[in-house]
């Protein structure tokens, strides 16, 4: 099972290669798209023109018309696909998976002010990790909302704090406008000023009901409008500065990759791993990457490490950073006497190629300037490429107490080539990273934007995106009950995911804080970070979802359940009791 395609397709898939290729098509017809019907039916032929086809919905009375729409619409019908979540945070999760396999936006429909606010800590998730997510949510009809119903709140305010686009339709023939809008300066960041690419498009109820609405789709863009291109001498002039600083003899340089730039798309991260060889660089990935396309035929990026003292430590061994398609680094949270900048270096020794550049084409320039062409993996490349495959090797003790180090080693011996793992795993996959540096292409999504929760909803976007690819969710007991729910849609959509729980009985993320800030044990302490009293059974609430499961206590147990839920078809979960 899985994707066969080499590491060099792995990252695109079709819906990746049909949407770009709409976009161009729009692009260049030029043309507008006229669309008419009722509000609803406006609304989704608008997301069909646009190239949106997969809406993950959890409706409620204000949405019924957009439902109904979702068969009716020119447009929609057979292509529109509809995704039943039983809570919002499932949806945004899905949505999230989807844009960071996809390439482009899946909707979410939510019930008014408060199922967008079920669903703010997944869409936080997907703002952080930059991908296209366009939340379609109703709101109380407009003659109605001066009397504050009893589900009446600001939705635009909750909306904006996830959002780099918000707007609420004020007409039903701006209903097509709007939505063309949200998806291109949202999701999309036509202008490459946006903050994150997830958009709000709020839509009141008697405009989804309105009849004889008509609008038009203007072309999507088929590039950010402002976006920093090489071909302007000043951006050149940079770049060059850049491979400059890079090859200063005697220079120690480090590599800091993120977004664009950890993606085998248009070859670059093949491209950035041959620049770190080419300048003798140190190649790192953030802590809580967005997605990364590793194993056989690409480059292995360090992760940075988690801890901000650590992340300095290990920093401070490089006198010039570039950073590519990044935020710079800061801590996750303020220490007492804690670093806040994880880079020490002056300003004049850090180069950024942000989200503000062509980041394609600066990689483009960038590999060319520091000779990188001649870079060829196995060959000259200081060990920055994994080119040949490696597995963890069989355990010499299969009957042994399933550990997380032995659990990890087990994924990575059985993983099949061009899977998808979605890693919520916090501290019991601590050795998953390196265990699975030699496994056959794949890719590798992590818990980005730090809100627990976005495995199981993650894992079911990934598999309605990339209905070819095995995905296997890598999940913390603790975390995984913020959206058990998407066990029930994985079982509806029939989702090739497989769930392996980390059942330690414990939030232990949370203990080694109570350890690294010296706060004294106590009664509490246990009382708030233990989940084995009473122990929560995962094998019993999936089989209720209708998912198949299985307890794992040993590595021989674990090995052989991995291996039956990797040959069978549709959801399976793994009850890895973790000694």
């Amino acid at each position: 099972r899985g994707d066969r395609s080499g590491p060099g397709e792995i990252e695109t898939g079709r819906a990746a290669r049909d949407f770009r290729g709409h976009r161009e098509d729009m692009a260049k017809g030029g043309s507008a798209e006229e669309v008419s019907g009722n509000g609803a039916e406006v609304l989704v032929s608008a997301l069909a023109a646009c190239g949106v086809d997969v809406v993950f919905a959890n409706p409620g009375t204000t949405e019924m018309h957009v439902v109904g729409a979702l068969d009716t619409a020119r447009g929609a019908g057979e292509s529109m696909r509809s995704v039943l979540c039983l809570h919002e945070t499932v949806c945004a999760g899905a949505a999230d998976g989807y844009g960071r396999m996809a390439g482009k936006p899946a909707a979410t429909l939510l019930h008014l002010g408060v199922g967008l606010g079920n669903a703010v800590a997944n869409l936080h998730n997907a703002r952080r990790a930059r991908s296209p997510v366009l939340n379609l949510v109703g709101e109380m009809s407009t003659w109605i909302k001066e009397s504050d119903p009893i589900l009446n709140m600001d939705i635009e305010g909750l909306a904006r704090t996830v959002s780099a686009f918000t707007r609420t339709t004020s007409e039903a023939d701006a209903i097509a406008s709007d939505v063309r809008d949200a998806i291109a300066v949202g999701c999309l960041d036509s202008t490459g000023e946006g903050d994150g690419n997830v958009a709000t498009l709020i839509v009141p109820h008697d405009l989804a009901f309105e009849r004889e609405v008509r609008g038009a789709v203007l072309p999507l863009p088929s590039s950010p409008s402002g976006a920093l291109s090489p071909q302007d001498e000043g951006v050149r002039t940079f770049l060059e500065g850049c491979a400059e600083a890079l090859r200063r003899p005697g220079a120690k340089p480090a590599i800091y990759a993120a977004g664009a730039a950890t993606l085998s798309r248009s070859g670059n991260f093949e491209k950035v791993g041959k620049i770190a060889a080419a300048c003798g660089a140190k190649l790192y990935c953030e802590s809580l990457f967005t997605r990364l396309d590793r194993g056989v035929g690409a480059p292995h990026a360090s992760r940075l490490p988690y801890f901000p003292q650590d992340a300095v430590r290990e920093l401070s061994k490089y006198d010039v950073v570039l950073i590519v398609d990044a935020k710079k680094p800061v801590a996750m949270f303020g220490y007492e006497k804690g670093p806040v900048d994880l880079i020490p270096l002056p300003e004049e020794s850090v180069w950024e190629i942000d989200r503000g550049f062509d980041v394609d084409a600066a990689i483009d320039l960038l590999y060319r300037e520091v000779g990188a062409e001649r870079i060829r993996p196995g060959v000259n490349c200081r060990g920055v490429f994994v080119t040949s495959e490696r597995r963890p090797p069989k355990p010499t003790r299969p009957d042994a107490k399933l550990t997380a180090s032995a659990m990890c080693s087990s994924i990575a011996r059985h993983q099949p080539a061009g899977c998808i793992i979605v890693d919520e795993s916090l501290t019991s996959g601590t050795n998953y990273y390196e265990a699975s540096k030699g496994c056959p292409a794949f890719s590798h999504l992590f818990q980005t934007g730090g809100a627990i929760g976005i495995g199981p909803p993650l894992a079911l976007g990934c598999a309605v995106a990339c209905p070819h690819r095995r995905v296997i969710n890598i999940q913390a007991d603790g975390s995984g009950l913020y959206s058990v729910q998407a066990l029930w849609s994985q079982a509806k959509e029939n989702a090739d995911v497989v769930t392996i729980v980390c059942a330690n009985g414990r939030y232990n993320i949370l203990n080694l804080e109570l350890e690294k800030q010296k706060v004294t044990s106590s009664s509490h302490a246990r009382n708030l970070t233990s989940l084995d009293n009473p122990p929560v059974g995962w094998a019993k609430i999936a089989e209720g979802f209708g998912v198949k499961a299985s307890i794992a206590t040993t590595v021989e147990e674990f090995d052989a359940s991995l291996a039956e839920a990797l040959g069978r078809s549709g959801p399976s979960l793994i009850e890895a009791r973790l000694g």
